[in-house]
């Protein structure tokens, strides 16, 4: 609920400062005296684009403050909290402008952008009036409010939920035919490339395994002679025969060399020991460089085979194997594709059908929710003395969505047997004020929390009609708030609130001021907008009585 609303420097108002209450506010005034700078006012504090210039001249800056309750649940609490912006149960508004057009707007003495205000106001204030393509004259936001009207946001999460069940399994179905069509076009080469490798089998370290051993039978043929040398100088004909001789003939005249031959007996004994183990290697490392000429062209053939396998996949001849497995894997995936298609064009399959039942199920809902509003809406247009004006809510199909498949728009005729169009495009102005109270006495139970606005909406009509807009105002009000700007005695008549708005010229300078009335002050104001300038007697007696009825 808007609570207060304070206007310093803003067009022709020097200063304001207004308590609103509860219930049904009215404003009235001669045309000119600024009730529009009012809605121009709070629609610049809560960040809505209006006109350019509003600092009063001779001011440096305008500011406008405005003050609402905000009690628990409220829609405004989840913006203020997204935003990071301070939360209690009153929300304080302020946004100032400044000569050169810079605006700047504080949330609770915090700064914030005018699009933060812009989605508060949202939660805060409706404004309805002729001009108004915001809200129940935009076709845009009519299956919202037939939704709100039905409620129906069970069905709207289900068919919310079957959609985005739809779509993933369409994502993964497409993901599959995409990454299958890739392998397909490759299917050759796959096939081919693992037949090759596979005969190959190549071996984790089989490179550097090879290369050594065609290295060492390339060497072997200009090593293997000295090699053969070394291995006779150490044999029995060599350095062990003489070492065994030397060993015998000392160890024989040992005991008569009083120990002095036990140390050299000891030394010329290891030296037999090393001397077998090199000997030993030597053979062995004969026996190794012995090649059959063919081992050399085998290993040469199958090392070069790996490498230009390697070169060819722009691989490590150590990383073949596991490439050869990635191969195999696309393989499987290419001959087990088919059947993973249809699991998952079936898993399309009945995703779609949950959205079809839940878009089916909220489609009846509509339909329901439709019946029931045109229902309503007959029955508030009768008293606004439209009986014979039709409103039909009218749901055509629309392109599958998250929302379901239908459109919804609410169009008029004004006469039986007149076309049904938008109702921006058919009523006329009187017509079209009676038909958007209505619409909104009758969608108002499915909204909390809101300042509804209504600017002069009872243009153009008058009599006992604009008695039954009064009413149907008050009503509006009844446990919520209204503001309503209004040139019609009867309706001002109906609220429990009054300001008179005027405009004074003093010293060459006009201003707008706002007055609360009281009672007294009440029957005059209605008196005058009865009567005219001249208040008489008949037209107090006037107003004593709509005030009564």
């Amino acid at each position: 609920m808007l609570r207060a609303l304070d206007i310093r420097n803003i067009l022709i108002i020097d200063h304001l400062d207004l308590a609103f209450q509860p219930g049904l506010n009215v404003l009235t005034g001669e045309t000119g005296a600024g009730k529009s700078i009012l809605l121009d006012s709070l629609g610049f504090v809560l960040g809505w684009r209006g006109r350019a210039e509003l600092v009063r001249q001779g001011a440096d800056q305008g500011e406008v403050t405005a003050v609402f309750d905000l009690p628990e649940g409220h829609g405004a609490r989840e913006v203020l909290e997204e935003a990071g912006l301070p939360l209690s149960d009153e929300l304080i508004l302020r946004r100032v402008n400044t000569l050169d057009g810079r605006k700047t707007a504080w949330v609770n003495d915090r700064r914030c952008s005018g699009e933060v205000l812009r989605r508060l106001s949202d939660t805060l204030v409706e404004l309805h009036g002729q001009q108004d393509d915001r809200g129940l004259l935009d076709p845009r936001g009519h299956r919202v409010l037939l939704d709100a009207y039905g409620r129906l946001d069970g069905l709207k999460s289900d068919t919310r939920s079957a959609w985005r069940g739809v779509a993933a399994a369409q994502k993964a179905l497409s993901a599959a035919e995409a990454a299958l069509e890739s392998v397909r076009a490759e299917e050759d080469f796959l096939r081919h490339a693992v037949a090759e490798l596979d005969a190959l089998d190549p071996q984790p370290g089989e490179d550097e395994a090879l290369d050594t051993r065609r290295r060492l039978m390339q060497q072997g043929e200009r090593i293997c002679e000295d090699i053969a040398r070394a291995q006779a100088a150490l044999g029995q004909d060599g350095a062990e025969g003489a070492a065994g001789d030397a060993l015998r003939w000392l160890e024989g005249v040992a005991p008569r060399a009083e120990a002095q031959l036990d140390a050299p007996i000891a030394a010329l004994g290891r030296a037999m020991v090393e001397l077998d183990e090199a000997a030993q290697g030597v053979a062995r490392c004969l026996e190794a460089l012995t090649f059959d000429p063919l081992e050399l062209e085998e290993t040469e053939e199958r090392l070069f085979a790996i490498r230009a396998l390697a070169r060819k996949h722009g691989v490590g001849a150590d990383d073949l194997g596991d490439f050869a497995g990635d191969l195999r894997a696309r393989l499987a995936s290419l001959d087990q594709g088919d059947a993973d298609l249809e699991t998952l064009r079936q898993s399309l399959r009945a995703a779609e059908e949950t959205y079809d039942a839940a878009a089916t199920a909220l489609s009846a809902a509509r339909a329901k929710a439709a019946a029931a509003l045109d229902s309503a809406m007959r029955d508030e247009l009768a008293p606004l003395k439209m009986e014979r004006a039709a409103f039909t809510t009218a749901i055509a199909a629309a392109d599958p969505g998250p929302e379901g498949r239908d459109s919804v728009t609410f169009t008029v005729a004004t006469n039986p047997g007149a076309p049904a169009g938008p109702l921006n495009k058919i009523a006329s102005g009187g017509e079209l004020s009676r038909f958007l109270l209505a619409l909104k006495v009758c969608l108002t139970g499915t909204e909390s929390g809101l300042t509804m606005i209504f600017d002069e909406i009872d243009r153009g009509v008058g009599g006992a009609t604009a008695d039954a807009v009064g009413r149907r105002l008050a009503q509006l009000a009844d446990g919520g708030q209204v503001l309503v700007v209004t040139h019609s005695p009867q309706v001002a008549a109906r609220g429990a609130h009054h300001w008179r708005v005027e405009k004074t010229v003093a010293d060459e300078s006009t201003l707008s001021r706002v007055t609360p009335l009281a009672q007294d002050a009440r029957i005059d104001e209605i008196a005058r907008m009865l009567s005219g300038d001249r208040i008489t007697d008949e037209a107090r007696a006037a107003a004593e009585a709509l005030m009564a009825g």
